[in-house]
């Protein structure tokens, strides 16, 4: 089976979902140059993905050699995608595509995508049809030369016969193709725009009209990836742009989350505009010892005595033999969390195991991660930090045992202070983290660098340099982070009053907001 998919006109978010199941499960990735390479990331990390995309006077490989690959690649896998931009039946050559596959007895689905020709104008506040202005429009090839002697374009009757015409790839013929619509009877004086990068937060739009386009795009140096949209719908633009009004519109910021947890801030800032690219500094690995300290704590919570189950273990209905050795649990982070409850599940246990232990966090998203697993914190310190945390046990330690669950290697703090009121501290290694592999992305022309931690920045300046640290504004979690970059000489620009991924969008905003 083949699946013919468009990837849609740039902006990841209007992938169908169809389109992502699909794209999850596949085997083989067939794809072209795409306008957001997020999409590939949805593919396997198993999956072969093979790039087949062409631009103007570069093909990576002839079309017949497209639908041989496709053939051969359908014959040894069940599974086999072939990734469009845009959709795979607007000048996609989908249907080349799919005639080739029936010929070779090869099953196909096409997978439609949503097509630039209609998406690019809707984001420049453009629609292609509007009660009393327009009620057709046409989709047309800009790619052909309009003064070649055979061409495929009925000039004489496309040039009047539909109110909004919209070119595609016409960017290198666009004042052959402006001059061919005045030559056929549209009035040169019409509204048109020319929208560069569009559905992407790069997104340029020009406003001219049908004869002074092409010098207008010259002059303002537009480039491809562009359309060009002609009729009077261009005019409603002033009152229906939107995209372009979000806040963040056209600043490029820099993740510097490890990968997996990435995409919770870079969703909230691509709601608000911005073009986000991920840059993952960090990943989390397993502890050094192999979790045997924090396999070591929940064998003493569950009752367990030399590794072995006992009949009175927190596995039992009846709680009331539940016996946990720590009278407080502590969880510095959500990373700590999710690594507890995983060696949980490997021992066969549940949250039965704090039956009668308090349980402290830092920081609303590590609540939040802990109540997904049936347990409400009893304590959250007003403020999402260790010194914190401190000042709000400082009377409730004294001679009691004390778990605390974070990464390998963390501030000393938390540990050494509620030592000092009384607590008996036992430490378990959940996770550790370490530089990410090397990462290639070019991070000269961006406006803004988000850290969510101390090791973000570190890790940051040990992968590309301090010297981008100066090239571009700086955002940090909280004044742990904004200390980390001040060690290397950088004052954060923006530093979150409430130490979360949602009080660090805030605080964008409303830097931005500002401006």
């Amino acid at each position: 089976m083949v699946y013919l998919i468009g990837a849609g006109p740039g902006d990841a978010g209007l992938l169908t979902v169809k389109a992502k199941e699909i794209l999850e499960a596949a085997e083989v990735v067939i794809y072209d140059k795409l306008a957001d390479e997020k999409i590939l990331s949805y593919a396997s990390a198993n999956s072969e993905k093979i790039y087949v995309g062409k631009s103007a006077g570069n093909h990576t490989l002839t079309q017949d050699e497209i639908n041989k690959l496709l053939v051969e690649k359908s014959a040894g896998k069940n599974f086999v995608i072939r990734l469009k931009g845009g959709d795979p039946f607007v000048f996609g050559r989908g249907g080349e595509e799919a005639i080739f596959l029936r010929e070779n007895k090869i099953d196909f689905e096409i997978v439609p995508g949503v097509t630039s020709a209609v998406a690019v104008p809707a984001y420049a506040g453009i629609p292609v049809t509007h009660r009393g202005i327009a009620t057709s429009f046409a989709v047309i090839t800009g790619h052909e030369d309009p003064n070649k002697i055979e061409s495929s374009i009925n000039w004489s009757k496309i040039s009047t016969g539909a109110d909004t015409l919209i070119f595609l790839m016409g960017m290198a013929n666009l004042p052959k193709i402006t001059a061919k619509l005045i030559e056929n009877g549209r009035d040169k004086k019409t509204p048109a725009a020319v929208i560069q990068q569009g559905t992407k937060s790069a997104q340029k739009v020009l406003i001219t009209t049908l004869e002074n386009a092409a010098a207008d795009v010259e002059k303002n140096k537009f480039k491809p990836p562009a359309i060009l949209i002609v009729g009077e719908v261009v005019n409603l633009r002033e009152k229906l742009k939107w995209f372009d009004n979000k806040i963040l519109f056209g600043k490029k910021i820099l993740v510097t989350r490890t990968r997996a947890q990435a995409s919770k801030l870079t969703k909230k800032l691509e709601h608000l505009g911005a073009d986000v690219i991920e840059f993952p500094t960090i990943k989390i690995s397993p502890p050094s010892d192999n979790f045997q300290s924090l396999d070591e704590a929940i064998k003493k919570m569950a009752g367990w005595s030399d590794g072995q189950i006992n009949s009175d273990s927190c596995r039992s209905v009846d709680l009331s033999i539940c016996r946990s050795n720590f009278d407080w649990i502590i969880f510095t982070s959500a990373n700590g969390v999710e690594k507890f409850f995983e060696r949980l599940k490997k021992f066969k246990l549940d949250a039965r195991i704090f039956s009668n232990a308090k349980v402290a966090v830092i920081g609303s998203a590590t609540a939040e991660k802990l109540s997904e697993h049936g347990i409400l914190a009893d304590l959250i310190p007003e403020e999402f930090r260790a010194e914190s945390l401190i000042e709000s046990l400082k009377d409730k330690v004294d001679g009691k045992k004390i778990l605390i669950a974070r990464a390998e290697v963390a501030r000393e703090i938390l540990p050494s202070e509620l030592k000092k009121f009384g607590a008996e501290v036992t430490i378990a290694h959940a996770y550790k983290t370490v530089p990410a592999a090397e990462n290639s992305i070019a991070i000269e022309s961006v406006d803004l660098i988000t850290f969510t931690s101390s090791s973000t920045v570190e890790n940051f300046v040990a992968a590309v340099g301090e010297k981008f640290l100066s090239k571009a504004k700086t955002a940090a979690i909280g004044p742990i982070t904004a200390e980390t970059l001040k060690k290397f000489g950088v004052d954060a620009d923006i530093v979150a009053e409430k130490f979360t991924i949602d009080g660090l969008v805030d605080a964008i905003k409303n830097f931005y907001e500002g401006r």
